[in-house]
């Protein structure tokens, strides 16, 4: 690992020349200085509010603050923090609903000098309360709707603060802080291998070191405006929040599950945003509701990360947006951040199915280690490691996690390197090709999921004997987890009953979208688990409490012919209740779609969660059909193709809706 590094650290002259076209046409970006990564996140933001305070910072649904407002609300939260606590970078909780306000009380956080632990409201209470007592936060930093919920979760903290109900006179000025670059910014969980989920740490010093490289790659200016759609809790939103408010430009939030995927249309237009950032699952669902009439002058750059980007992803974007726009693929984890991205334009061509990630960026070396411990060469395939000073210190207390993930370079003293556990392929020039994982960690929706945790549970229920989970593609090459289960005895455990198990422990992109039992798990001639003779699922109807019940009137017929289409199921009874058949919230968004277009109805997706079943939805179509829709408003609908009305949509529930009827023990 020692030898002369032979790619260099600037992209190849094609790559270049797509990157240089990644501008705003206002010509306002400044460079990020390397200097500037020796600092503090709140230092940065200070001074980006002197030179710019009466900018717009944040536009969400009825807010928008310039970036002295954003300032003044992170400044009384910091107080507020400050008032409660004892000097030192202490671990403080966030729970809070997705939008604006988790932005502003990160910022409010970092600017006390402690540390923030992003939790997302939504997770089984279970999750939420190891991760609360395995941080150790004693002040948790809510909002009125999850006030009573944060502390039924921590009722030993010594404090909650509601940011919605703060003391009007607490300081509105900066903060006195002892913040340093190798302060902790976050703690930040994912899944764990261990069946508990491991806290993620990174400094300011890495933050900055991401955002100048994001920040000057792709010409982020105060003139941009940039959409966020990823949880606090899910590592992509680091990338975006802060690529955003360091630079001085503005950050509009949208909670998707919320407001549907008909108001990311009207967001991106209506807003005039320029760079868009999701997870491919995330993108596909937004451009498969375009028609062709939408028009998107103001997108400039769509950067997709989190999951493998596929070549008719490229044909999409090609499709669909301005011939002058962008499109990066980037790899990276929450340990080590972005390492790896690849430019493309209307002009590139992609070889295969997967789009490669790309070539490695500023300060990240990309080494393949190959079983031997040494590094693979072109040609060879090895696991995907990162050498770089700008690392992850590791995993907030589980040492031995980090020891074993982490190795110190023995030929720079400042660098260490982290294996990442994905494989990879490179091609002459230095390309990264992905080539899936070392280990049985799979990507649902973006997510990193350790296929072990869901494991672990699935083992604690008495009537199971074997359990294995697996990430499979399903027809639309998506990646879904699919559970293998050797019962003790029969009847085996129904479906129904795994999920609502399932649901109590882990968040739903952890749970399995389909259930297959076997008398055993198949075994290679030498007595180990042979995963290739896996059997593929089965389109039929999975075992669930409900028995059959055919449909009876047209509506339900139809409704169920959806139902089947979108889940990949060859029937359903109309009283299948729809998360039990394996759907999940874009699914969901899918079947709404749908209903729309074959009724010529609007409904909102929230019904598909307060009517679950094929037999509650058809009352909920029945009862809109009687009701005359004006025609402009069919023409509106028709025009979103499979997507709701902003206006309809602004009340949805999706995943919460199914993750509060978990904490009220209804699913």
């Amino acid at each position: 690992m020692s030898d002369p590094w032979p790619y260099p650290a600037q992209l190849p002259p094609k790559q270049e020349a797509i990157r240089a076209r990644c501008f705003h046409p206002t010509g306002a970006f400044v460079e990020f200085p390397k200097k500037e990564v020796e600092q503090s996140i709140p230092e940065r933001l200070e001074n980006i509010v002197r030179i710019h305070p009466d900018r717009p910072a944040l536009k969400a649904k009825n807010l928008s603050w310039t970036y002295d407002e954003l300032n003044q609300s992170a400044n009384r939260i910091a107080h507020a923090i400050l008032n409660g606590c004892t000097q030192g970078t202490e671990p403080i909780a966030l729970l809070l609903e997705p939008g604006a306000s988790p932005v502003v009380a990160m910022i409010g956080v970092l600017k006390a000098g402690k540390t923030y632990v992003p939790l997302d409201p939504h997770y089984p209470r279970s999750r939420l309360q190891f991760m609360l007592q395995d941080c150790r936060a004693r002040v948790v930093v809510t909002d009125s709707q999850n006030y009573s919920f944060a502390r039924e979760l921590a009722p030993d903290t010594s404090e909650l603060i509601n940011i919605d109900k703060l003391d009007s006179s607490l300081p509105t000025d900066d903060p006195d802080s002892s913040r340093s670059p190798d302060s902790l910014a976050y703690i930040m969980y994912t899944s764990g291998s261990t069946g508990q989920p491991k806290g993620v740490m990174q400094t300011d010093r890495n933050v900055l070191h991401e955002i100048m490289n994001y920040t000057n790659a792709a010409s982020i200016c105060h003139d941009d405006r940039l959409l966020l759609v990823s949880s606090p809790s899910f590592g992509d939103a680091v990338r975006t929040i802060y690529s955003s408010l360091l630079n001085g430009a503005c950050l509009c939030p949208l909670n998707i599950k919320e407001r549907g995927f008909g108001a990311l249309v009207d967001c991106v237009r209506q807003e005039k945003l320029t760079v868009y950032r999701s997870v491919p699952t995330v993108f596909r669902q937004f451009v498969s509701g375009l028609t062709g009439r939408e028009v998107f002058p103001n997108l400039r750059l769509v950067y997709l990360a989190g999951d493998t980007v596929f070549k008719k992803d490229v044909e999409l974007y090609k499709k669909h947006f301005a011939d002058g726009g962008i499109l990066i693929n980037g790899l990276g984890t929450t340990e080590a951040l972005t390492f790896c991205w690849y430019f493309i334009g209307k002009e590139t061509q992609i070889d295969g199915n997967n789009v490669p990630v790309g070539y490695e960026i500023q300060d990240k070396q990309v080494l393949l280690i190959n079983d031997a411990g040494r590094e693979a060469g072109v040609d060879g395939v090895g696991q995907i490691a990162v050498k770089s000073r700008y690392l992850s210190p590791g995993y907030w207390g589980r040492p031995d996690l980090t020891k074993s993930a982490f190795m110190l370079d023995p030929a720079e003293a400042h660098e260490r390197i982290y294996r990442t556990g994905d494989m990879g392929f490179r091609r002459p020039d230095g390309c990264l090709e992905q080539r899936g994982r070392k280990d049985f960690q799979v990507k649902i929706r973006g997510y990193r999921v350790e296929v072990s945790e869901i494991e672990t549970v699935l083992l604690t229920i008495g009537s199971i004997k074997e359990a294995l989970v697996v990430g499979r593609k399903d027809q639309s090459d998506e990646a879904r987890l699919v559970a293998y289960i050797v019962p003790t005895c029969r009847p085996a455990p129904t479906v129904s009953a795994l999920r609502r198990i399932l649901s109590a422990k882990l968040p739903n992109y952890m749970i399995p979208s389909a259930f297959v039992y076997l008398e055993g798990l198949p075994l290679s001639p030498n007595g180990k688990l042979d995963r290739r003779a896996l059997p593929d699922p089965e389109r039929c109807r999975p075992n669930l409490d409900t028995p059959f019940v055919a449909p009876r009137t047209p509506v339900e017929t139809e409704l169920a012919q959806i139902w089947a289409k979108v889940l990949s199921v060859e029937q359903v009874g109309i009283h299948d209740r729809f998360f039990d058949v394996g759907g999940h919230s874009l699914s969901a968004t899918q079947v709404v779609s749908q209903v729309i277009k074959q009724f010529q109805i609007e409904v909102p997706l929230q019904s598909l969660f307060e009517s679950p079943t094929v037999a509650e939805m058809a009352a909920v179509i029945t009862e809109h059909q009687t009701r005359k829709i004006a025609k402009p408003e069919l023409e509106r609908i028709l025009v979103e193709l499979e997507f709701i009305s902003e206006e309809k949509a602004s009340q949805i529930l999706a995943d919460a809706a199914v993750t509060n009827s978990t904490r009220e023990s209804d699913e």
